[in-house]
């Protein structure tokens, strides 16, 4: 995924009654989507065949509930719409469709003997490995609610037996955020289990969700839809599963790092050798052999689907090459006798031959995109022309497992060429050009004014020329944002290129933005991806660097400012400057200070995640000050709170 940020569908209320409903496809979204149906090999089931193989029970209904009991997960409200025997609608992609018909087969399967997974139940899947007396459980969900669910499914159906390990793949959150439905801290401590990680998982895990997560945040309501209906005017897939889980996301840190590849670990009676994939689809990765199941744990190094360079709520750019050597050494190093695939989403494969296929065509599509967008961005064209110009072959642009569920030709390219070029194209018009707010009053003054752009514009939107509205509307409203009549025509545009979607996350982003142009933004609630869990496993360094993003420029400018903060649990001092409106810091006591302050960690922790203010802990005697206590209420002072809810389609 994914997804890599916090919880996506906490509580987003505040947004007022839809001011206009959504509409019909229209004709020219009628013809694209045909042409899917007409090119793709729709009469082929073998992905159904592979999605049911193994089937043991599902309950009749899956909702699951937090402890206010509100649901965490729903699936209930997808199956009225989406069956087995239900045609793509005229608002969906018909791939799209097939991908999520196939991500609604879901329960508890058997992999191989002794190898089970639970699907269906979060974005992700859930794995369960039988030891000599008790499970290993690889990437348990989101949330602590879903895992503990379908801890009990197999239970019911396999036999209770006790979690002696759970192992992370990799550095997202839902990958490990359900951990605590299964195991405890005490159940940890105690050495009754352990939790196995890749190296610098938790570097990963925890700096992902702080110090850009709440633009990230947002941004991936938009990429999962998280305000949508579910109908097929609305929230139908994201690409690797329905959508995300809303319960308690929590962290238990390894106690197991995996280093190195053909590391070998037995777990219960379990012989594991994990293969390193670090800067892959994450910087902490790993693959997983079982060799005595002749079965291979694939992570999300490869899902049935072409998976994100640049995921669309915003990440570091992924390395595509990178990706396809790990990928060819899977297919070199781990592929012989391995008879069963299987992996985090989606359902698995088996018969050596096809498996073996099947990862060739994994690599080949990064390495193809990687290839492809260098060759031609050394041809001269830029990001945007490249988008348009690279096509995929008949083997891959035909293959179910690497098709645009996820990511996307056109965003990988650009990813490639943004991960050499950066944001600059090399036209110096683009240099230092201007914000879109103030381009877009300039461009509705060159175009004769909001009538004639609104007239031109709806005569392009009734010949199908969605994306050009889209960028001529989108100037429109950036100039008048209270012009209503442009709003819901770029609401409209955006509403068709979310139908003609192949890709979950594109269809989610075009809906969102429709929606919050005929809605306006929410005000209330929001998505908090720094969890207790996540707070607590950050360094004093990291929470030193978060501290330096909050810092406002505005108002650290001119000031000098020295703080010593003493850690008495950790035994670690830090001296912190502010100067130049900058934060810099180092582990040192400070030779002078304006203001020293001890306490214990867990303290400060605590004052992160809400239970106390400062002046709080220092009248409970748990934090104690030495030295100008109002340079302290300064340095605070300086710190930014982020508001979730920033504007996107509008200025």
């Amino acid at each position: 995924m994914r997804i890599g940020v916090g919880v996506l569908l906490a509580c987003v209320t505040g947004f007022s009654v839809a001011a206009e409903a959504p509409k019909p496809a229209s004709q020219t979204t009628k013809a694209i989507n045909q042409a899917v149906k007409d090119a793709l090999a729709f009469e082929d089931k073998t992905d159904f065949d592979n999605a049911r193989k193994g089937f043991i029970a599902a309950p009749a209904k899956v909702t699951i509930t937090g402890e206010n009991g509100a649901p965490v997960w729903d699936l209930e409200q997808y199956k009225t719409y989406i069956t087995q025997e239900a045609a793509a609608p005229d608002t969906v992609n018909p791939s799209l469709w097939r991908n999520a018909q196939l991500n609604m087969l879901h329960g508890l399967f058997e992999v191989t003997k002794g190898i089970y997974q639970v699907r269906g139940y979060d974005l992700s899947n859930i794995t369960f490995v039988k030891g000599d007396t008790g499970w290993i459980v690889f990437d348990p969900l989101i949330s602590a609610e879903t895992a503990k669910a379908a801890y009990e499914l197999i239970s019911e159906n396999v036999g209770k037996f006790p979690v002696k390990a759970v192992v992370y793949s990799h550095s997202h959150v839902d990958h490990f955020g359900g951990v605590r439905g299964l195991v405890s801290d005490a159940d940890v401590a105690a050495g009754k289990v352990d939790i196995i990680a890749p190296e610098h998982f938790t570097e990963h895990a925890v700096s992902e969700n702080v110090i850009a997560g709440n633009a990230m945040s947002r941004r991936a309501i938009y990429m999962y839809g998280a305000l949508l209906p579910r109908n097929p005017q609305g929230g139908v897939n994201g690409g690797l599963g329905q959508t995300t889980s809303t319960g308690a996301a929590g962290l238990l840190l390894p106690t197991i790092e995996i280093k190195k590849t053909n590391e070998e670990l037995v777990i219960d009676g379990v012989k594991m050798v994990f293969q390193m994939t670090p800067g892959t689809e994450a910087p902490a990765e790993m693959n997983t052999l079982f060799p005595d199941f002749k079965a291979l744990w694939m992570a999300e190094n490869s899902t049935n689907t072409m998976h994100n360079i640049l995921t669309l709520r915003g990440a570091q750019v992924r390395d595509a090459l990178k990706w396809s050597s790990f990928l060819n050494e899977t297919i070199d190093n781990f592929m012989p006798g391995v008879e069963v695939k299987f992996q985090s989403h989606h359902w698995p494969l088996w018969g050596n031959d096809k498996i073996v296929d099947y990862m060739e065509k994994q690599r080949d599509i990064y390495k193809f995109t990687h290839d492809q967008t260098v060759r031609l961005m050394n041809q001269g064209y830029v990001g945007s022309e490249i988008s348009e110009m690279i096509k995929l072959p008949p083997e891959l642009e035909r293959n179910w497992a690497t098709r645009g569920y996820y990511g996307t030709l056109r965003h990988n390219s650009r990813a490639v060429y943004q991960r050499y070029m950066g944001w600059y194209d090399g036209n110096p018009a683009n240099l230092n050009n201007l914000p879109p707010e103030d381009a877009a009053k300039k461009y509705v003054d060159y175009m004769g004014g909001s009538a004639a752009m609104l007239k031109k514009a709806k005569a392009d939107f009734d010949k199908g020329e969605y994306r050009w509205v889209a960028e001529v509307m989108k100037q429109l409203v950036f100039a008048e944002p209270g012009n209503t009549e442009a709003k819901n025509l770029l609401a409209d545009s955006f509403e068709q290129l979310g139908y003609q979607a192949e890709s979950g996350p594109w269809r989610s982003v075009y809906l969102q933005g429709a929606f919050e142009l005929r809605n306006g933004v929410p005000t209330s609630g929001g998505v908090n991806t720094a969890s207790p869990d996540i707070i607590r496993a950050m360094t004093p360094e990291m929470v030193f660097d978060y501290f330096a993003v909050r810092l406002n420029s505005e108002k650290a400018a001119g000031k000098n400012l020295t703080l010593e903060i003493r850690f008495n649990d950790l035994k670690r001092d830090f001296c912190l400057n502010v100067k130049n409106a900058v934060l810099n810091y180092a582990e040192r006591q400070c030779k002078n200070s304006d203001v020293s302050v001890t306490l214990d960690k867990v303290v400060l922790d605590d004052i992160q995640l809400g239970k106390g203010s400062i002046d709080d802990m220092v009248k409970a005697g748990k934090v104690s000050l030495k030295g100008k206590e109002a340079s302290l209420k300064e340095f605070t002072g300086m710190l930014d709170n982020f508001n979730f809810w920033f504007n996107i389609v509008t200025p």
